[in-house]
């Protein structure tokens, strides 16, 4: 009879030790040991996360990030799902459970570590301006002084420039990029400031010119929800092997190789699981 009560009490032991629990007893959410995910990218943004019409799939350097990810997590990708996850939706789309993890230029800030834990980042971006191609006033960011630029809900990059550089810029809301991009073709905006590879993109297929005068440090992170840190570590060992079986810098030639941009192709320095 012990010998069964010892036997029954290594199998709760077992299951306990496959859930993923936290000290207080409760399970936490993890990607580590999924059959399938749901991928959050974004929809509108070239070379990054494109949906090809209203019932195609999604394309981009980010889309090829994640099926790479998730395939050293074991998921192929006949079973990943990718879901449209704006700006201003990503951190409630991670904390009700609409995606397991987002891949969709997510810039790793302190504010947001608080909501969500970071894999990563799987690539630095450095944040610039596009402008019309007959513009010729604005060469660097200090230019933008006085001039419309864009302002996409959920996104931090108008404030690196009104709020951290304290330029009396003029943001424009706008929902999404590829609308920031309506609006300067239009002559309702400016200039649009945000991540290069974003710009690149959407220069390579709807025109405009970058200045090519880059100010920070955009740190590309895979989102994943608060506490995942086994999922954390999977992710960041999988991106590890992305950089140094050559995938990283096949991916970023082939979506920005014609870009113009200095491309970066050694492992980031990642922000630690937390």
């Amino acid at each position: 009879m012990r010998a069964t009560r010892t036997a029954a009490a290594g199998v709760l032991i077992a299951v306990a030790g496959s859930s993923a629990c936290g000290l207080d007893g409760m399970e936490r959410p993890t990607v580590a040991h999924k059959h399938s995910l749901v991928i959050g990218v974004k929809a509108d943004q070239p070379g990054l996360g494109l949906k090809r019409g209203p019932d195609g799939g999604y394309e981009g350097f980010d889309v090829d990030v994640a099926t790479y990810v998730a395939g050293r997590l074991g998921v192929p990708k006949s079973r990943i799902r990718f879901r449209t996850t704006n700006s201003s939706v990503r951190e409630s789309a991670l904390g009700s459970e609409v995606v397991d993890m987002i891949f969709a230029t997510y810039s790793i800030t302190a504010k947001r570590k608080r909501q969500v834990t970071f894999g990563g980042p799987y690539y630095v971006a450095h944040q610039d301006t596009l402008v019309r191609a007959d513009a010729a006033s604005i060469t660097n960011v200090r230019d933008l002084k006085g001039k419309r630029i864009c302002e996409v809900t959920g996104s931090n990059s108008w404030r690196r420039v009104v709020e951290e550089r304290r330029i009396a810029a003029r943001p424009v809301n706008a929902p999404t990029y590829g609308a920031c991009m309506d609006g300067l073709a239009a002559g309702r905006l400016d200039a649009v400031s945000t991540d290069d590879l974003i710009l690149a993109g959407f220069a390579a297929g709807r025109g405009g010119k970058i200045i090519n005068a880059p100010f920070t440090d955009e740190k590309y992170g895979v989102g994943l929800r608060k506490g995942d840190l086994e999922g954390c570590e999977l992710v960041n060992r999988a991106l590890t092997r992305m950089y140094q079986d050559g995938t990283a810098g096949r991916l970023l030639t082939k979506w920005f190789g014609k870009s113009g941009l200095k491309l970066t192709t050694s492992v980031p320095q990642f922000e630690g699981c937390s």
